[in-house]
């Protein structure tokens, strides 16, 4: 195999499953769509991506060979699939609250 390939195999396996939890946080809740709600959704998503590929490019470097040559690929999606969601579930608990203190303002 590629060994760019191998090393990014994690985040390229979870494109889709990125895109459509990235689909879902971009579409949820529908309203208020303002311009700092789209900066926000934005710079999260790019933060989750971030985090992901470092957080797997990390793991792929020191996880323990020992183990066997799968043990890297196991690491790296593990730590990359849980990057990923626990920026997406800050950013979700985040926007919930700013949004619900911005609707309640408005009352």
């Amino acid at each position: 195999m590629n060994p760019d390939i191998a090393l990014n195999l994690a985040l390229i396996l979870f494109i889709p499953w990125f895109s459509i939890l990235a689909v879902l946080f971009w579409c949820f809740p529908r309203q208020p769509r303002t311009r700092a709600r789209k900066y926000f959704d934005t710079i999260s998503l790019i933060i989750a991506t971030a985090a992901s590929f470092a957080g797997m490019h990390w793991s792929m470097q020191t996880a323990d060979p020992s183990h066997g040559a799968m043990w890297k690929q196991v690491l790296a999606t593990s730590v990359a699939y849980g990057l990923f969601l626990g920026v997406m579930t800050l950013a979700i608990l985040v926007r919930r609250h700013w949004l619900h203190r911005a609707t309640a303002s408005r009352r």
